[in-house]
């Protein structure tokens, strides 16, 4: 398995930890214009939350894999997080923010896989 993918199955695995749910992996391999190998999207209930999954999402990418990410924005208000792993990146929204910009619907070429929501 390639790294990316690696770090692909992590950050969900990170998202899940923190009960994120809607979480939507975009395969952007082969796409023209595309900036990264894959888009990771997925949804926190609250700013608080959004907030839990970013940090559980940086911890288990650097106690792992030990990748940190080489931008994270969006913390200052926590509605919209975006963390950039060169090949890999997190969008974690508050539903509201989510439903508003509909970033995975950006890439209609890309492979897109669901990941269904742990109870």
């Amino acid at each position: 398995m390639d790294s990316s993918k690696q770090l692909v199955d992590k950050i969900v695995e990170a998202i899940q930890d923190k009960k994120g749910s809607r979480i939507v992996v975009a395969d952007l391999d082969g796409i023209d214009g595309a900036i990264c190998r894959y888009f990771v999207v997925c949804q926190g209930n609250s700013p608080m939350q959004v907030e839990a999954i970013t940090d559980s999402v940086a911890d288990k990418a650097r106690e792992d894999l030990g990748e940190k990410p080489t931008h994270v924005v969006g913390l200052e208000n926590a509605v919209w997080v975006a963390m950039d792993y060169v090949d890999v990146m997190v969008h974690i929204f508050v539903p509201e923010m989510r439903e508003y910009y509909s970033i995975e619907t950006l890439w209609e070429d890309a492979k897109i896989t669901e990941i269904p929501d742990l109870e």
